[in-house]
């Protein structure tokens, strides 16, 4: 019986994770970077390793995406965002010389667009992603026209008040921006390098007791 339930819990855990194959509305991983294990769903935990960027040895897509600067991009996420904790976006300019297609997003380049906040109560902590099958952001008005790099991450911290708890779901989506402005896009930060696994909003424990507030990790949001 003890077996059976173990059985039970580890299907119920591989089918509770999740992933990001997709944006608006195209083929899965025809523009976003399809990394090694992407069937299993599974979570990067380790914040000091390179997966922590694209996820585990992520691939360049085949195509890039064109998107006007000021508009909504959409994720789909597969099957949906089941396990509680914040929904963040980064992008980072390609450098010259390189595209989107054939750049790793190495070094201090990444500036972050989005982040949710959870609603605070004394019932626990409510997710504005919670359940979503796909998630939308606005692409900054002001971001320079070029190739970018796209990070999507949801941060699982259901098991979170252990060292390395905090689950990792991210995906990179291959960009090109046109119409874009002239903003500075900052704080730059480095994947890895943004996070500690003892930050205060990835080492935590979300069910007791209850936190009465919430940061999420890395920079500061640059809106344009």
């Amino acid at each position: 019986m003890k077996f059976l339930t173990l059985l039970v819990a580890l299907a119920t855990a591989a089918q509770a994770h999740y992933n990001f194959p997709s944006m608006n509305g195209g083929t899965a991983w025809s523009n976003v970077r399809q990394w090694t294990g992407y069937y299993t769903f599974d979570p990067v935990t380790n914040v000091a390793s390179d997966d922590i960027r694209c996820n585990v040895n992520a691939s360049l897509a085949p195509s890039t995406l064109s998107v006007a600067a000021g508009s909504t991009l959409k994720w789909a996420a597969n099957p949906d965002i089941y396990h509680p904790g914040p929904l963040l976006a980064y992008m980072a300019k390609v450098p010259a010389g390189s595209t989107a297609a054939t750049w790793n997003g190495a070094g201090t380049v990444w500036f972050k667009i989005y982040e949710d906040h959870p609603t605070v109560g004394t019932a626990g902590l409510v997710w504005p992603s919670a359940s979503a099958t796909s998630v939308s952001f606005k692409i900054p008005a002001a971001v320079p026209s070029g190739d970018y790099l796209f990070r999507i991450e949801h941060i699982g911290l259901h098991a979170a008040s252990g060292l390395n708890g905090a689950q990792f779901y991210i995906s990179c989506g291959q960009l090109s921006v046109t119409g874009g402005g002239a903003g500075t896009p900052s704080p730059l930060v480095a994947f890895p390098g943004a996070y500690k696994a003892t930050d205060p909003g990835i080492k935590l424990d979300i069910y007791y007791p209850v936190p009465t507030n919430y940061q999420p990790p890395g920079p500061a949001v640059w809106s344009g």
